[in-house]
């Protein structure tokens, strides 16, 4: 039996739920699905071209679309959440989640995954927000700084850590699945999470929650959509009129949302809340959020394609060079909250500065090479450079964020950050991806080099908006 923990109890407290930490390890396992299904397909892209055919914009939307499923659903999951409990959403979001990893695994043609990873996508989204709106119930002062960090390092380790992990079960081959070992993976993972959270989850939610803005959900979904969708098919379509006007229309429909929320009376809850985005903290981090995604999964996209497609690299060499950039996160990470609770706004602003740093390395490092075949050596210092400013900038901006806001408005924020990420994410795929494909007649590393100005420029922007943030950006508790 599960016991409902809701802010406005005073216990909550000083009355700590026992199996807090249990069920933190639980469903941190299920974020760390999504958390690694954002990257770990790049490495197989260039095997799933292969096998299944499929065309450049169609392999960009295999990533686009389980960011944009994950987009377009996420906000309002939290509201769900909030409001109705947030343990049901994560199991739900949990047995989908699987089941959809089946579909991809099983899929034949470009459009079978295509679609199974919206899905994917969407299921994600029912569970991750349910992760981060109990962490803010279950966890108070210290704690909940710990609970968060481990958030934070976690998700920026698994978007590197998904290369490599992409890279070893494409290259294993395991049952002759090759690729499709990626999403089949998720299968058992999916089930013994489920299982466990069964017992060890509690159930959390508001009492003061309103009831969700569905229609404005729609709204919300079809404008994400409508930017993403002209980015992508742009350029095999020769950059049609009607893709210029889709792209308008979707920029329209999310700031006419966000300008009717603010000025109605509200008879259900915001799905982009006025008093939140008046808080610095909370602005400013959501818009780092997007663009640091844009950035890193723009670059990993086109990195992994032009390791193996140009360079001749196996998946699992592609994957294990990308190691470099894990290891320079691991080497910030543990002291990123720390440094951010005595340097504020500064350690997130440098570490977005050496984001930039690291892909800037990266790409002299690859315009100055004329070798059909790049050695890793040459690319490494980059990575290690990138990794450790991802450590300075991601662990702490998740604690920046979500504690800035008030308990009542915890789910909808987690689904705000969240969702920043991913759209963020699939912004990266559709600008940074056409970028790269526009220029491969010229040769992949050309264009890759012309796509790298991107990547870094996104990630100097994160910088100078850091130093928009407050201060004393992240307290001790």
């Amino acid at each position: 039996m599960s016991t409902t923990f809701t802010p406005s109890r005073p216990s909550t407290a000083t009355e700590p739920h026992p199996r807090r930490w249990a069920a933190a390890a639980v469903m941190m396992t299920a974020a760390l699905m999504d958390l690694l299904d954002v990257t770990i397909v790049n490495v197989a892209i260039p095997s799933i071209g292969r096998e299944l055919g499929a065309s450049e914009s169609a392999l960009q939307w295999v990533v686009s679309a389980y960011l944009l499923g994950f987009a377009a659903t996420l906000i309002v999951a939290g509201h769900l959440g909030d409001r109705y409990g947030r343990k049901i959403l994560f199991l739900a979001g949990t047995a989908g989640f699987g089941l959809a990893s089946l579909g991809c695994g099983i899929a034949q043609t470009p459009g079978q995954l295509i679609a199974a990873r919206a899905v994917q996508g969407v299921t994600a989204a029912l569970l991750m927000p349910q992760v981060l709106g109990s962490f803010r119930t279950l966890f108070h002062g210290k704690e909940r700084g710990a609970a968060f960090g481990m958030y934070g390092a976690v998700a920026g380790f698994a978007s590197a850590i998904g290369l490599l992990l992409g890279g070893l079960l494409t290259d294993a081959d395991l049952f002759g699945w090759g690729w499709r070992s990626v999403f089949l993976v998720n299968v058992p993972v999916a089930l013994a999470t489920f299982l466990a959270a069964l017992v060890l989850v509690p159930s959390t939610k508001e009492r003061s929650a309103g009831r969700p803005d569905m229609l404005g959900s729609l709204v919300l979904a079809g404008g994400l959509v409508a930017i993403v969708l002209p980015l992508v098919q742009g350029h095999t379509n020769g950059w049609p009129v009607w893709g210029w006007i889709c792209l308008a229309c979707g920029a329209l429909a999310v700031a006419g949302l966000a300008v009717a929320e603010a000025r109605r009376r509200a008879t259900t809850v915001p799905l982009l809340p006025a008093r939140a985005f008046r808080l610095p903290a909370f602005s400013v981090g959501i818009a780092v959020q997007l663009l640091f995604a844009l950035g890193m999964q723009g670059f990993f996209l086109v990195f992994a394609i032009w390791l193996q497609a140009g360079q001749g690299y196996t998946p699992m060499q592609a994957g294990v060079v990308t190691v470099a950039f894990s290891a320079g996160g691991f080497l910030t990470a543990p002291i990123a909250d720390t440094l951010a609770v005595k340097a504020g706004r500064l350690v997130l602003s440098a570490g977005a500065l050496m984001m930039a740093g690291g892909s800037g390395w990266v790409w002299y490092a690859v315009s100055g090479s004329d070798a059909t075949h790049t050695g890793a050596w040459p690319l490494v210092p980059g990575l290690l450079i990138a990794g450790a400013g991802l450590g300075f900038l991601v662990v702490p901006l998740v604690n920046v964020v979500l504690s800035a806001v008030p308990a009542d408005l915890a789910g909808g924020a987690s689904g705000i950050f969240s969702t920043a990420q991913q759209f963020g994410g699939a912004l990266g795929a559709a600008v940074i991806g056409t970028v790269f494909f526009q220029h491969t007649t010229d040769g992949l590393t050309s264009a890759l080099t012309t796509a790298m100005p991107w990547v870094t420029g996104g990630f100097l922007l994160c910088a100078t908006l850091g130093l928009a943030l407050p201060k004393k950006a992240v307290t001790a508790g």
